[in-house]
């Protein structure tokens, strides 16, 4: 199936609100209500707002059984990649409260493109579990994974509780880590 574009009827401002400027689209986390991640989601999709809810796989061990269960990774947040128009029209939902923002100030807070490609790039092809840590982590020596699902990330190297991991900060969240073998990564040289 190939899917095409419709072209626009009316030629009018790149932004359609009779300015001359495109408004770019930036990252926000919505906070909404415990357990209506996904539902924030579905409804975001069908008004064709981009968004992502980080989930993973973790296998859940009861006395009788074992499961595998898709859990979400931050729980009552929705990524939003909105436009200022879009971004006030997910607010109208009853299940969204409001958009995070950083401390004494009064706009949403905005994590960055690269942020948020480098946490989606680790989601998806991380074969270990990510924990979020949102105490202070020490900064570590910039990496790049070279070994393993996640060739290609660039990260920091951190040490928790005694363990190797590699680090991707979210501005606000605090760190995204997932265990990482020393061997697995290359230091970044600074350019000179």
């Amino acid at each position: 199936m190939i899917l095409r574009k419709k072209k626009s009827l009316n030629a009018g401002p790149i932004n359609g609100t009779g300015e001359g400027v495109a408004h770019s689209k930036r990252w926000y986390v919505a906070l909404v209500r415990m357990h209506h991640e996904k539902k924030v989601s579905e409804h975001l999709d069908k008004m064709g707002i981009e968004n992502f809810v980080p989930v993973q796989q973790e296998l859940h061990q009861w006395s009788d059984r074992r499961k595998l269960v898709t859990s979400v990774l931050l729980p009552m947040m929705v990524f939003v990649h909105a436009d200022p128009k879009e971004r006030m029209e997910v607010l109208s939902f009853s299940t969204v409260s409001r958009y995070m923002v950083m401390r004494g100030e009064s706009s949403p807070a905005v994590i960055p493109d690269e942020q948020m490609a480098r946490f989606r790039f680790m989601l998806d092809y991380s074969e270990e579990s990510i924990s979020m840590n949102s105490s202070p982590l020490a900064r570590g020596e910039k990496v790049r994974v070279i070994k393993g699902p996640l060739t290609g990330l660039v990260g920091e190297l951190v040490n928790v509780d005694g363990r190797s991991k590699i680090a991707v900060r979210l501005n606000m969240l605090g760190c995204a880590c997932v265990d990482m073998p020393v061997g697995y990564v290359e230091p970044i040289m600074a350019a000179v």
